[in-house]
């Protein structure tokens, strides 16, 4: 299975946009978002083209591929435009006797892992920075970054996962960073 992982879309109809056409040029069996999907939230400035219902008609045609889970700036008001679950604190997907463990990170995240082992992926986006790291139970963490307002000078990312490989791609120039590339 090929998957996209993504994050943090803020409500922007433009970056949303284009992880829907990234989605679909990279041929992925299914969008994984881990939160804040809507709203821009009372700290983050208006994303590009701020615009809701062309965002949650956007994923809305993409419901039957969606897995979602919650972020700290979604709410139940959302889920009654979108035709997909997504007020779960936490997904899991398996994968070839590895776990995937979905979570926005505001709960869960590497200072506050879940129990994972060895193997097993733990993603999530919040901090809106890519990242990846090895746990201390040898799991690894993989920050997905944010699609619509990235921060410290990142792109706008998103992570595409394969056959257990992790890579991170740059949605405005459709490259993968190869320093953040990996094996899971």
């Amino acid at each position: 299975m090929k998957y996209i992982i993504a994050s943090d879309i803020h409500g922007s109809a433009f970056w949303c946009d284009k992880l829907v056409n990234a989605f679909k040029k990279e041929k992925a069996d299914r969008l994984l978002l881990v939160g804040d999907l809507l709203y821009h939230g009372p700290r983050n400035p208006f994303p590009q083209d701020y615009g809701c219902p062309a965002v949650f008609t956007a994923l809305n045609a993409l419901k039957d591929k969606i897995t979602a889970i919650r972020g700290n700036c979604d709410s139940e008001v959302d889920q009654m435009v979108l035709e997909f679950p997504m007020l779960a604190d936490y997904a899991l997907v398996g994968d070839n006797g590895r776990t995937l463990f979905l979570t926005h990170g505001h709960l869960y995240n590497e200072q506050t892992p879940p129990l994972l082992k060895k193997g097993d992926v733990l993603f999530n986006g919040h901090f809106h920075v890519p990242c990846h790291k090895e746990l201390a139970s040898g799991a690894i963490y993989a920050n997905c970054g944010s699609v619509a307002l990235p921060k410290d000078g990142t792109p706008h990312s998103y992570i595409v996962y394969e056959n257990g490989t992790l890579v991170w791609k740059d949605l405005e120039t459709e490259k993968s960073f190869d320093f953040f590339s990996s094996n899971a």
